[in-house]
Parts: C-alpha cells; structure tokens; sequence
C-alpha cells in the first residue's frame, strides 16, 4: 500500500514496492505546485548557509512579521510550525477536548488521528456524493446543536480530498454555538480570491477561531516543512507554550520570508491552475470518470462504473508504469471507486492520462 504512513508523496515506500527509483516517478499522490520552489529559494540557499552554524531564532520574529504585515493582524496573532501537520497537533493539544470533535467527512485523516491521541470522540457529519460532496448547512447545525454537540470543529477549506471551500456563513454559525472552531486553509493559497474567502482576520479578532495555512504546498518545499496559524494571541500563546522549542529551522524561516515576496510566482500559478485544472478534468471525463468540481491544486475522482478493477488495483497497476496516484477509499466516507489527482504542468497531466487509459482497459464482462 503506497499509503503506508497515511499520506501520499511516499516515494521512498513508492520505490521500494514498484522496483523504480524515486526520479522516475511522475508523482499525483500528493498535492505540490508543480512550477517547483521559487527562485528565492535557491538564492537564500546559496547565499546563507554559512549561518547554519547559529541557532534559529526561537521566536520565529521575522517570518511572524511578514505574514502578520501580508494578512493585516498583529504579529502576537501569528504561530509558525513545523508544517501544517505539527499545527493541528498543537492546536488540540492547546484546546484538550473533553467532549467530541466534529469532522466534516471525507476529509484529511491527521484531524482524527490528532483528537483520538489526546482523547476526543469523533462526530462525524457525512458530505455525500449526491451533493457533489458540498458540506451541508443543515447537517452541520443539526450535529451543532444536538445532544452529542462537539466542543470543536476541524474542517479544511478547501477540503481535502474534495476540493471544494465552506461556505465562510456556516463557519460562522458554528461561532456562535460557542464550539470552538479550527480551519485549515492549508491549500487557500491556490484559490484566486483566496482573500475574499480566508478567515485569518477573523480568527485574529475571535476566541474561537483557528485558521492553520501551509507554505509547503504552494511553494513546494514539502522537504523545509513550514506552516503557521493565525487566532487569538491567548490562543497562540497556549500553543506556543507547548511547542518543541526551535520547531522551525532557519532554512524554514529565511525561506519562507523570502518566497511571500514573489508575486509573480503566485500569479502565474493560479493562472496556470485555472486552465490546466479544467484541461484535465475534462479529458478525466473522456474515459468516463466522474471528476468533482475543486477549486484547488487536486481532484476527487470517481472510477467508471464498468471498471473492474478498484482504486487499489488501479494504484498498482499505475505505479508501474510509473505514476503515482492516492488511493482514496483510505479517507473516512470514500469507498474503493475513488481517486485523488493532483494538477500538474501538461506533460506530466498527458502521461497520467495515457496510463490511466491503459489501465482502465480492464472491463467488467
């Protein structure tokens, strides 16, 4: 299974199950802007590592302030970690549910994984393929206000695997039911009005609000790891309190200040995303794949239905020719007809097609 340690991007386990090395791999299992990191990325790596010698800055001073100056809050607003995934593990430990934690499903399995270690109960609100997996407003609320409410919301916008952004309404509804709720705007950074739609200055004015962003996906350096957190300073402060001290190297820091300068590195890749989004959507529709809408770097993929084989034959099969694909039924609510897609640069988008055209060869009788 490529989703040995329940994510994709595993090229080391990718290598080891289909005999490839790990350059050989055109790689749609995990989610990264395919242009690769920016240009600043290089100079800084260049120009800077004679300072490794020095500890990082524990306060993370200058990063904090840059991004508390792009999203117009106050720096004691702003927590940066170890990637997103060390973020939503300080986020719960901070909050310590004693009660459920409520999870819009499908959605990224790190939000369970983290409320079960610290001893929350999952209350799961099923979004459901006939609604093109858009979350309900009435079976959120339903769940808010019931006997078995949870005490706190983790909900992706855009979600992932499905793609698609809440409604900034719903968020807060939930609000005002005094549950205290965390966003993860991990992959905002691709939509075009991320703006208009993020809910990072609000959560800098409210006590019950989280918003959790990534800087890897967009910028792609997975391998540095670097996220940040926008809420409350009382709220940064107690995950600060719990934080690994010198969480975020100084590769992290003098890169992730240096990248939110280049502005058109930002544009063209969502001018890019638009059109290639819909490119490959479309010929995904040609071989009679059902594709969700996403406004975002991935899609939701639905097997045809006389396909015989499932998402993990098919993953199989795809990696040796090669390509990596996410097997989807390994998030809560999918079942084996589904796939998740990242968007890539066209040729690596021509070759996925022509193996999956290959590999959906397999009919049933």
């Amino acid at each position: 299974m490529l989703e040995r340690y329940g994510h994709g991007g595993d090229l080391v386990t990718a290598s080891d199950l289909f005999g490839i090395t790990a350059d050989q791999f055109v790689d749609f299992s995990s989610n990264m802007n395919p242009f690769g990191p920016p240009a600043a990325v290089f100079a800084v790596m260049e120009s800077r590592w004679r300072e490794l010698d020095r500890y990082p800055d524990p306060a993370v001073r200058g990063l904090r302030s840059k991004l508390a100056q792009r999203h117009g809050i106050n720096v004691d607003n702003v927590l940066c970690g170890n990637g997103a995934a060390e973020l939503i593990d300080l986020a719960i430990r901070a909050l310590r549910p004693n009660g459920g934690v409520g999870l819009a499903v499908p959605c990224f399995g790190e939000y369970a994984d983290a409320a079960e270690k610290y001893g929350g109960h999952i209350v799961r609100v099923p979004m459901l393929e006939d609604d093109s997996f858009r979350l309900s407003v009435e079976r959120v609320m339903e769940a808010a206000l019931g006997d078995n409410r949870p005490e706190i919301w983790m909900i992706g916008s855009p979600n992932n695997p499905t793609g698609m952004t809440v409604d900034r309404e719903l968020i807060l509804k939930l609000l005002d039911t005094e549950a205290f709720v965390v966003i993860d705007e991990a992959f905002l950074d691709f939509v075009p009005n991320e703006e208009a739609i993020s809910l990072v200055q609000e959560a800098a004015k409210r006590p019950n609000l989280l918003v959790i962003r990534s800087m890897t996906k967009f910028y792609a350096i997975p391998g540095i790891r670097l996220g940040y957190a926008v809420g409350s300073a009382d709220t940064i402060a107690k995950m600060r309190g719990l934080q690994t001290p010198w969480s975020v190297n100084s590769l992290a820091q003098w890169i992730g200040e240096a990248v939110l300068d280049d502005v058109e590195y930002e544009q063209r890749t969502r001018r890019w995303l638009t059109e290639e989004r819909q490119w490959l959507s479309a010929d995904l529709g040609k071989l009679g794949c059902k594709v969700f809408d996403s406004v975002t770097n991935y899609l939701l993929v639905k097997l045809p239905d006389e396909c015989a084989i499932d998402a993990a034959q098919l993953q199989q099969l795809m990696g040796q020719r090669g390509v990596l694909i996410r097997d989807a039924s390994h998030f809560a609510g999918l079942d084996g007809r589904f796939i998740r897609l990242a968007v890539k640069l066209r040729e690596q988008n021509e070759r996925l097609i022509e193996a999956l055209s290959a590999c959906l060869q397999v009919r049933r009788l």
